[in-house]
């Protein structure tokens, strides 16, 4: 590691301690020391546990469930920083919240994701870094530099083997069909892309199906599954003549009970492959369930960054 006047540091809150150390090993630097407390009356209390002056902090934080908690936590840690003379603090949430509330489908709705832009921004963030966000807009919301990551490179190595060669790149919706286009381009595998209509706050129906589907193994991307509503809409593709078993790509697991539901009672689904920006508990885990690490893609532009490297061959640029 090449030694700067300002040293690098690696901290965490309590979202993803797990990640953060897997990131710390990589960069062969000591995880640094913080204590978080859960106050009685619901509060929360940070507390750095030794010196920070004159450091550059990575602070990895994803804002999972419950993800106003992991919020408040990191604005907090934002703030003890700054207190505590940090020469910098870059935010590494590779979850940012909030990212499907950036824009005013109605009149009089809120524009979360730009609030929670505004809040990381003025509670001292020098930087942030996030992967596959849901529209990729939100780095204009900042005034900050950001580093909008994407984990379709290890996704899509996932599938480089003969077993997917028959296979066809799915996206959900036209709003995916970029990311899919990702996939399809790195695969050399058709894309096929799937239409929907919103029935109501959390409920879509596929209408139909653009691309030919016909004798190939689907393999549907997405960039967060919470609810699980994309794992219904392969009955569409099925009635367009797909074959074998579906495969999901996807980034953030947030896997709500419903999305674990219908992955255990649907046999057409084989496998589902996702990121580990989020933590994945025991009490979501399943056979069919496949966690890659994110952690080397976090490791080595953190490493960049400070080292005043080039990152631009890891950003989303398209």
């Amino acid at each position: 590691m090449v030694q700067s006047y300002h040293p690098l540091r690696i901290f965490t809150g309590s979202a993803h301690p797990t990640l953060a150390r897997e990131i710390a090993d990589l960069l062969h630097v000591d995880l640094g020391r913080a204590t978080t407390r859960r106050m009685p009356d619901s509060e929360i209390h940070v507390m750095l546990d030794e010196v920070v002056r004159d450091q550059d902090i990575f602070f990895i934080q994803p804002c999972s469930e419950p993800v106003n908690e992991h919020l408040i936590e990191l604005l907090l840690y934002l703030d003890a920083f700054r207190r505590a003379s940090a020469h910098s603090v870059s935010v590494v949430m590779p979850y940012f919240p909030y990212a499907r509330q950036e824009r005013m489908a109605k009149g009089r709705e809120a524009i979360s994701a730009r609030v929670v832009a505004n809040m990381i921004e003025m509670a001292g963030a020098r930087r942030v870094i996030y992967v596959d966000i849901h529209n990729r807009a939100i780095q204009g919301f900042f005034n900050i530099p950001v580093d909008p990551l994407s984990a379709v490179h290890l996704l899509a190595d996932y599938f480089r083997s003969p077993e997917y060669a028959d296979a066809a790149i799915v996206s959900p919706d036209v709003g995916r069909a970029s990311m899919a286009g990702k996939y399809a381009e790195l695969l050399n595998l058709p894309l096929v892309v799937m239409h929907k209509r919103r029935t109501d706050f959390s409920t879509t129906e596929t209408t139909h199906v653009v691309g030919d589907i016909q004798g190939r193994r689907p393999i549907i991307i997405d960039d967060v599954m919470a609810g699980g509503s994309v794992l219904k809409q392969i009955d569409a593709l099925y009635d367009a003549g797909a074959v074998g078993k579906a495969c999901f790509a996807i980034t953030h697991p947030v896997l709500l009970p419903t999305a674990l539901k219908r992955l255990e009672e649907d046999d057409r689904i084989g496998r589902l492959v996702v990121m580990n920006t989020i933590p994945v508990p025991e009490s979501k885990r399943h056979p069919k369930l496949v966690v890659l690490s994110v952690a080397q893609l976090l490791a080595d532009i953190i490493n960049r960054i400070y080292r005043g490297e080039s990152i631009s061959s890891k950003l989303i640029l398209s």
